[in-house]
């Protein structure tokens, strides 16, 4: 388990030798020490299944011409962070090789870690290079042809390689093809070259194994999170319910809840985008379950909306608050009003958005639900474990190698994924891609706009702006680079009473969209949700939500205060992706509430939204130039 979110590092695993599989506690079942090594932070380790794990051995047959170390072998998938997917690969209690997948070939390669050459040295059939004739510290080098001794098979350049020097070995990467090298003066590079070690294999082992070896521990979070959802509900007198979006995640919450409650009642919410499988086997498990289940659907809300909003990107997930919030902000307030507790699957390590997500949790645009999050502490590994240990049904598309479940067409998946959908979903696949070349051609868009995925963001982050300048591709301002603003709605009437605005504002993202929320908070009193990404902000003269897409939509009795508030919400999103760190609003400040670190920061028990930082803020000056 783990209590903090910590990227780029270091986090120490266990490994059993004697039983061949990943320890999720302090010991094994079988009573043998675990062995400990590392992997990459923050470990959210997870037992590669079905699809995910030929994949595997395929790349590992494709580059050596055998898979010989692991068949039969327990492998676990390690994410770190890449262009787009990239796992450690472990087994044998070490990292052995990193998959990635390739935005420019559409394909996935698999690189050796130190430990994998050894494994693999006296079995692999092709890709092993024997040299000689150096010394010193040799990692990083490249070496001459005129030092290679032999070679194993025919490769192409930029394959995989292993290395064998004497008594050492290690990965190493090929510059040219296998024909060429004797000759070359620069032949492969040295990635790692170690002695042999004497390191420990294995024997074969399979998820009963898995469970039998952590079954204590597995016994043990269940009793803690079962026991933290039987405190908060003991006494309250409201319905308990279950998240159940058909992930691995909320069925082992749901799978605690049961420990606890008997018949909680299940929410789930169509979001129109479902894959097939997903909804087959909802219905399934309700149905062999017995348990009641509150359904919501967006329906077809996504395809009437995309037009006006242009694809969904990581950085502009509109579709969120169509096609999930709505409806269940919708169903709870119909079918549960005074209120229910719902527990849910959100896990710590899932993001660094819910790296400190606590047991209980409210978001304050559903006001009649309180979210437990039981689970919240567990990695991947725990969770799958739980899942068999209990029998729990799953989700039959996680042998597939799809590692998420959600929409299928989420510009959040990888592209990886995406590949995958376009394998088991074809007509899917080709809906998604049709429109997304019709609007592309629309803009005159390049066509790796679709086919690299770079419509997945309306800011590039730094990753594919390389790959864009790399292939000398250029994206105009209008299509996502700089600020504009499609008002929808202008002070008219609402039925509701009193006026309300609406707009669509595109701005580079600079900072988190906590930093709106943080600007907002000079305008009145603000409410944010973190996971939704959307900030409310209440003042004497009306309301104004932002939402992390770029939509604002502000209500006030008199349309002269609803357009000064839609004007000054606008600004404080302006201000809060588009801060310079000049640092003139905080020396304005007369109560010390801003602070300039990264962007701006708001000390919102000291302000008392006097508007003198908005007033001294250029980004603000020229608000009628900028949009």
């Amino acid at each position: 388990m783990v209590s903090n979110y910590v990227a780029n590092g270091k986090t120490d695993a266990r490994w059993c030798d004697r039983c061949g599989t990943l320890v999720l506690g302090k010991a094994c079942g079988c009573g043998s020490e675990a062995r400990t090594f590392q992997i990459n932070s923050p470990g959210d380790i997870r037992p590669a299944m079905g699809e995910g794990r030929e994949l595997i051995l395929s790349l590992l047959r494709d580059a050596f011409g055998t898979d010989a170390g692991l068949s039969g072998k327990a492998i676990f998938l390690n994410k770190i962070p890449g262009e787009d997917r990239a796992d450690e690969v472990v087994a044998h209690g070490a990292v052995i090789a990193v998959i990635r997948f390739e935005v420019e070939t559409n394909d996935f390669s698999i690189e050796l870690r130190q430990a994998g050459a050894e494994l693999f040295r006296d079995v692999a059939t092709k890709n092993v290079v024997v040299f000689g004739n150096m010394s010193g510290h040799l990692k990083g080098k490249s070496v001459p042809g005129e030092n290679i001794r032999e070679i194993r098979g025919e490769f192409p350049a930029g394959s995989p390689l292993i290395l064998v020097k004497g008594g050492k070995v290690g990965p190493g990467t090929a510059y040219v093809d296998s024909g060429d090298m004797r000759t070359a003066e620069k032949a492969f590079r040295i990635k790692d070259l170690q002695a042999v070690t004497d390191m420990p294999l294995s024997p074969d082992s399979d998820r009963k194994r898995f469970i039998d070896s952590n079954l204590a521990h597995l016994r043990s979070i269940e009793s803690t999170a079962a026991s933290d959802i039987r405190s908060f509900i003991k006494g309250k007198d409201l319905p308990v319910t279950a998240s159940f979006s058909g992930g691995k995640d909320s069925l082992a919450a749901l799978g605690v809840l049961l420990r606890v409650k008997k018949d909680p009642e299940l929410l789930f919410v169509d979001t129109g985008l479902e894959f097939p499988e997903t909804l087959e086997y909802v219905d399934r498990f309700v149905s062999e379950s017995g348990l009641r289940m509150h359904r919501a659907s967006a329906g077809d809300a996504f395809w009437k909306n995309v037009d006006t909003f242009g694809p969904p990107a990581k950085d502009f997930r509109w579709c969120c608050k169509v096609c999930k919030l709505g409806p269940i902000t919708d169903m709870i307030a119909k079918d549960f009003p005074k209120g229910t507790v719902t527990v849910e699957g959100n896990r710590m390590l899932e993001s660094f958005s819910r790296s400190k997500t606590s047991f209980v949790s409210k978001n304050p645009f559903v006001p009649n639900q309180i979210t437990l999050n039981p689970v919240r502490t567990w990695n991947s590994s725990e969770i799958w474990g739980y899942i068999w240990m209990r029998g729990l049904r799953y989700n039959p598309m996680y042998e597939r190698d799809f590692e998420r479940i959600g929409c299928y067409l989420c510009a959040s998946c990888l592209s990886s994924e995406w590949r995958k959908v376009g394998i088991t979903h074809p007509k899917l696949y080709k809906r998604w891609e049709d429109h997304l070349t019709r609007y592309a051609e629309s803009r005159s868009l390049p066509r790796e706009y679709v086919d690299m995925g770079f419509w997945r963001w309306k800011v590039l982050p730094p990753k594919m702006v390389r790959i864009a300048e790399e292939r000398g591709l250029q994206f105009r301002p209008s299509e996502g680079a700089g600020p504009s603003m499609k008002l929808l709605k202008g002070a008219t009437s609402c039925a509701a009473g009193g006026f309300s605005m609406e707009a669509v504002v595109t701005v580079p993202r600079a900072h988190d969209f906590s930093a709106v929320a943080d600007a907002l908070s000079t305008i009145g009193d603000v409410r944010y949700s973190e996971d939704f990404e959307i900030a409310l902000v209440k003042t004497k003269t009306g309301t104004a939500k932002l939402f992390g897409g770029g939509q604002v939509s502000v209500t006030s009795k008199r349309p002269a205060d609803a357009e000064a508030l839609f004007e000054r919400s606008v600004k404080a999103l302006l201000r809060a992706q588009m801060c310079t760190s000049c640092g003139i609003c905080a020396k304005k400040c007369p109560r010390h509430a801003i602070r300039i670190k990264d962007g701006l920061h708001v000390d919102r028990e000291r302000c008392n939204s006097c508007g003198r930082c908005e007033s001294s803020c250029m980004v603000s000056h020229y608000y009628d130039k900028i949009v």
